[in-house]
C-alpha cells in the first residue's frame, strides 16, 4: 500500500506553488481562496514543515516546497498525458517510440510530421535515451531505434536501418585553398564521437595515414559532434545520415570527399517484439520509417 498525502491536497499545494498564489490556485481548480489555503496548511501539518512562505499578495516557496513542486508537475503532467490518451477517439492509437537522442532530433523529429499528417489515428509518444532499450522488459514502448546497437532477446525482432556513410565534416569555413585535404585534416582539430562504430584510428588507418598525436576533444552524443564541427571546432566523424541539414544548407561540407575512402557502418537498428509485428500501428510505423531511410524492400527477419 502506498504511503502517500491525500491528492486533493497535493494539487491545492502543486497550483498554489506553480502559480504563487492561492487565489489564481483557486481560479484554476474551481474552489475558494480559503479552500486552497486550508488544504495547503493540512499538507504542511502532514510533513511537519513549512512548504510556502505567505506574503501580502504572493507566496514563495521553500526550498522543500520548491522541490516537491517541481516533482509534482512532472508527476502531473505524466498523468495528464495518461489520461488524454485514454479519452482519444475510440480509432486512435498511441505508438510509443524510444530513439537514440541524436537520431530522434537530426532525423526522426523532422520527419515526424509527415507521419503524422499520413496517419491522423495514431497519436507518437516519443522518449529518447542513449542506452538502448530492452523491449522484452519494457513493455511502455512499442518500437525501438537504438544507436550502435540494438538489445537482442528472444520475441524482440530488430533491423539493420541500412549502412551509413561515416565522413570527415568540417565548417567550409576552415578549409583552405592552398592546402590538400590530405594535410589540411593533419592541422585540424579531430572530433571524438564517443559511441561511433568508425573511430579516428580506424579512419586513419583506412586512408594509408598516420593518426596526428594531438589532443581530441570529445563528445557522447553524435549530434553535439555536429554541432561542434558546424561552430568550426574542427573535423567531425560521423554519419552523414544525422547531418543531412547540415549538409545541405551548406553549414559542414565532407573534408575530401573524391580523395579519402568512403566508409561505411550500421549505425541504427529498429526493434519490435516479434508478436506485435501485425499490430497496425507498429506494422504502419515500420513501414513508413523503412521508406524514409531508402529501405523499401526491407524484410523483417524470420
Amino acid at each position: 500500500m502506498r504511503r502517500l498525502p491525500n491528492f486533493v491536497l497535493l494539487r491545492a499545494f502543486e497550483a498554489t506553488a506553480r502559480l504563487n498564489s492561492f487565489t489564481r490556485a483557486a481560479e484554476e481548480l474551481h474552489l475558494t481562496q480559503s479552500a486552497i489555503s486550508h488544504q495547503v496548511r493540512e499538507l504542511e501539518d502532514y510533513f511537519g514543515r513549512r512548504l510556502l512562505v505567505r506574503r501580502n499578495r504572493t507566496v514563495e516557496t521553500t526550498p522543500e516546497g520548491l522541490r516537491l513542486q517541481q516533482n509534482l508537475s512532472r508527476v502531473f503532467d505524466v498523468v495528464e498525458a495518461a489520461c488524454n490518451e485514454v479519452s482519444l477517439a475510440p480509432t486512435a492509437q498511441v505508438l510509443a517510440v524510444h530513439s537514440a537522442p541524436s537520431f530522434a532530433a537530426k532525423w526522426l523529429g523532422p520527419r515526424l510530421p509527415e507521419f503524422m499528417r499520413d496517419n491522423p489515428d495514431i497519436t507518437i509518444r516519443l522518449s529518447s535515451g542513449a542506452t538502448p532499450i530492452d523491449l522484452s522488459r519494457d513493455r511502455e514502448v512499442d518500437v525501438a531505434i537504438s544507436y550502435g546497437y540494438a538489445v537482442e532477446r528472444p520475441g524482440v525482432v530488430t533491423l539493420p536501418m541500412g549502412a551509413e556513410r561515416i565522413a570527415p565534416m568540417c565548417s567550409p569555413s576552415l578549409l583552405q585553398s592552398d592546402c590538400k585535404p590530405r594535410e589540411l585534416i593533419k592541422r585540424l582539430t579531430l572530433i571524438d564521437s564517443q559511441l561511433s562504430g568508425i573511430t579516428w584510428s580506424d579512419w586513419f588507418v583506412n586512408n594509408d595515414m598516420s593518426l596526428p598525436n594531438t589532443a581530441r576533444p570529445s563528445f557522447d552524443r553524435a549530434a553535439l559532434v555536429i554541432s561542434a564541427a558546424v561552430d568550426g571546432m574542427g573535423v567531425a566523424l560521423e554519419t552523414t545520415r544525422l547531418a543531412e541539414r547540415e549538409l545541405s544548407r551548406g553549414d559542414l561540407v565532407i573534408l575530401g570527399d573524391d580523395e579519402f575512402v568512403k566508409l561505411s557502418h550500421e549505425t541504427h537498428f529498429f526493434s519490435s517484439r516479434e508478436d506485435e509485428g501485425n499490430v497496425e500501428k507498429v506494422k504502419r510505423f515500420r513501414l513508413w520509417l523503412l521508406k524514409a531511410a531508402g529501405l523499401e524492400n526491407a524484410s523483417l527477419p524470420d
